[in-house]
C-alpha cells in the first residue's frame, strides 16, 4: 500500500527541507478576498431567476390549430397590432361549452386570471381602465326573486341600469323559434305519414274483402270482426312505434359522432330521451289504430251478401 508523500523532503544526514506550495496559498487568499468583498457589499449577490410567466388555459381547438403543447410559453396581446405583448405559460387545456348559436365557428379561446387579463387589455393612458367594468352578471339562487333584487339594488345604488336576462317561464327561452320550427316540421311529417298509412290500410282491407265475407257468412257478428280489426291495428301500430324508437336509438350515436367530427364540437345534435320515446309511442299508436278502423269501417258496414258479390 502506498502512502501519501509528505511536503518535506529528507536530505543527507537526516536533515529536512520544506517545499513551498504557492498555488494553494494563492487560491486560499482568493477565496478569503471574495468572502470579504461579499460581506462588505462590494460584490453584489447573484440576481434571482426571472419569475415564471402567468399560467393560462387554452381551448382544445387552439392547441391543435397552433400546434402547441402543455408547458409552452406564448405571447398574447390585447392590441390587434401585437403591441404590448406579454408571455404566458400554457398550464392546461379545456373543452369550450357547446353553443348552437356558434355552430361552425372554431373556438380559438384562452382563459386568463382576471388580474392578468386587466394588465393585458388595460389602456396605459387611462389610469381608471383597470378599475371600471361595463357590466356585471349576477345569478340568483332563486330566479323568482329577481324583481325584488332589482328593486332593492336600485334603491341602494341609484343610477344603475338593471335588466333581467332570463325569464321565469318557458315562453321566453333562447331557442323558442327553433322549437316552434321543429314542432311545425313534426306536425307536417305526422300528417303526411298518417295519410300514407291510411292509403296502405285501405288497400290491405280491400284485399281482405273475401275473408271478411266468409267470416260474416259463417255467423260472426260485425262487433267481433271490428274488435279483431282493432286489435290487429293496435299490434301493428305498437310494433311500428317500437321499431322507430329502436332505430332512432341505434342511429343516435353515429349521427352525433359524424356531426361532432364535421364541426369539431362537443355539441349533442340528437338525444333520444325516455320522454321523447313515450311521446312518439303515444302519438303513433292512436294514429295507427285510427287508420285501421277508418279503412275497415266501410267494409264492416256492408252486408255479408254484398261482400261476397263481385
Amino acid at each position: 500500500m502506498s502512502r501519501p508523500r509528505s511536503a518535506a523532503q529528507c536530505g543527507p544526514a537526516g536533515s529536512s527541507k520544506a517545499t513551498p506550495r504557492p498555488a494553494a496559498n494563492i487560491g486560499t487568499l482568493s477565496i478569503l478576498s471574495a468572502l470579504f468583498l461579499f460581506a462588505t457589499g462590494a460584490v453584489p449577490p447573484p440576481a434571482p431567476p426571472p419569475p415564471d410567466p402567468p399560467a393560462i388555459l387554452v381551448s382544445r381547438q387552439l392547441l391543435a390549430s397552433e400546434h402547441l403543447a402543455l408547458g409552452d410559453v406564448i405571447a398574447l396581446s390585447g392590441d390587434p397590432k401585437g403591441s404590448r405583448a406579454r408571455e404566458f405559460r400554457i398550464a392546461g387545456v379545456y373543452e369550450p361549452v357547446p353553443d348552437p348559436a356558434r355552430l361552425g365557428m372554431v373556438p380559438l379561446e384562452a382563459r386568463l386570471h382576471l388580474s392578468d387579463l386587466l394588465a393585458l387589455i388595460a389602456d396605459p393612458a387611462d389610469p381608471a381602465a383597470s378599475e371600471s367594468v361595463r357590466s356585471i352578471g349576477v345569478k340568483l339562487v332563486s330566479p323568482a326573486e329577481a324583481s325584488a333584487f332589482m328593486r332593492d339594488l336600485t334603491v341602494r345604488v341609484p343610477g344603475l341600469l338593471l335588466r333581467e336576462l332570463a325569464a321565469s317561464d318557458d315562453s321566453d327561452v333562447t331557442f323558442v323559434v327553433l322549437d316552434r320550427f321543429h314542432l311545425a316540421i313534426s306536425l307536417v311529417t305526422v300528417i303526411a305519414s298518417s295519410i300514407f298509412l291510411l292509403a296502405l290500410m285501405v288497400m290491405l282491407v280491400d284485399e281482405r274483402r273475401d275473408t271478411v265475407a266468409v267470416l260474416r257468412l259463417i255467423g260472426l257478428r260485425r262487433r267481433r270482426i271490428f274488435i279483431q280489426v282493432l286489435a290487429e291495428g293496435l299490434v301493428i301500430a305498437l310494433a311500428g312505434a317500437l321499431f322507430g324508437v329502436l332505430l332512432a336509438v341505434v342511429l343516435e350515436g353515429g349521427f352525433n359522432r359524424f356531426f361532432q367530427w364535421r364541426y369539431d364540437t362537443a355539441l349533442v345534435f340528437v338525444r333520444v330521451t325516455p320522454a321523447i320515446a313515450a311521446r312518439a309511442v303515444s302519438v303513433a299508436v292512436p294514429l295507427g289504430i285510427l287508420a285501421s278502423v277508418a279503412a275497415s269501417w266501410g267494409l264492416l258496414r256492408r252486408g255479408a251478401m254484398a261482400l261476397a258479390r263481385r
